[in-house]
């Protein structure tokens, strides 16, 4: 150790073997609330438990493609009505630029979902686990439980899941477009399955607020299925909801972003406002079923 001492008391100071450069990140100097690691968990679960639905009017904006495409499609934005129903029941409509027609109808009860695209008179039927479909029809790829999960957040189950915090740290981004960085908390959840414990989710709880900010969902082989973002908390009659919510899907290159424009939170919705008739005349798709009969209406093949 005196040896190092002597070399650093005998460098020269002319800088022609060091030099300083001034730091670019900042630290937050926003005030920034504690809680302790069950406080943490315990504020998850009373949201989770209090927000048992959504009813919303909506503008969406999405993309698809990115790196493994070679392209990124921008898409318009467009009104959309969204009805939510835990534990993962989610009815999504999509209306026309201007005309107000459907542009999509998606229904799921959180084991199988519907799809119905009037404009390419296609209604397609497949399981929400099930990542087949058209790759260059984004629409047909997305599965409804991913925006179900990421639209209501989940509380812990503590008889097959273990929650641990993290004091972690967010990169933010200040108005000049500088780093930011604001302490916060990373709730890491470990679910129980068949074969073991496995990654289930990853919750950044922001301490300027101790709201969720972001989640990681995770798919059985430890990647990144959905990574859900929160921004603009409002008060929603009594009920604290974010205004807007971008949602990624990164194995399928495919983002959404919902606009709140109107939320209602507990309003009643009945098992019939999540079906979805096949109309007259579509052409069906099976997504469980052979390529082959992809292809063709359903009547056709059989």
């Amino acid at each position: 150790m005196w040896f190092v001492i002597v070399f650093l008391g005998v460098l020269p100071t002319t800088g022609c073997l060091f030099r300083t450069r001034p730091v670019e990140d900042k630290i937050s100097t926003a005030p920034l609330k504690q809680a302790s690691p069950q406080q943490v968990i315990d504020a998850i679960n009373e949201q989770a438990d209090a927000i048992k639905s959504l009813k919303a009017t909506v503008d969406i904006d999405s993309s698809a493609g990115g790196v493994k495409k070679g392209k990124v499609t921008q898409y318009k934005e467009i009104r959309g009505i969204v009805l939510a129903r835990k534990p993962e029941w989610l009815h999504m409509i999509g209306l026309m630029p201007f005309v107000r027609t459907t542009a999509f109808d998606m229904v799921s009860d959180g084991d199988d979902f519907k799809l119905w695209i009037p404009p390419r008179n296609k209604f397609v039927i497949g399981k929400n686990k099930v990542t087949s479909g058209d790759a260059d029809q984004p629409m047909e790829k997305i599965r409804p439980q991913n925006i179900s999960d990421a639209l209501l957040i989940h509380r812990i189950d503590p008889d097959n899941e273990i929650a641990v915090v993290e004091n972690g740290q967010e990169i933010l981004h200040d108005n000049k477009g500088h780093r930011v960085l604001q302490d916060d908390y990373e709730l890491t959840v470990i679910r129980r399955s068949d074969d073991g414990w496995k990654l289930a989710r990853k919750i950044i709880i922001s301490r300027t607020d101790l709201k969720p900010h972001r989640e990681f969902i995770y798919s059985d082989d430890g990647k990144v299925m959905t990574d859900a973002r929160y921004a603009e908390y409002k008060d929603y009659n009594g009920f604290s909801f974010p205004s807007r919510i971008e949602i990624s899907l990164p194995q399928e290159e495919y983002d959404i972003t919902l606009n709140m424009l109107k939320v209602e939170i507990n309003t009643p919705l009945k098992d019939e406002q999540f079906v979805l008739a096949e109309p007259p005349g579509a052409n069906v798709v099976h997504l469980d079923r052979p390529q082959s009969t992809l292809v063709m209406p359903l009547r056709d093949a059989r």
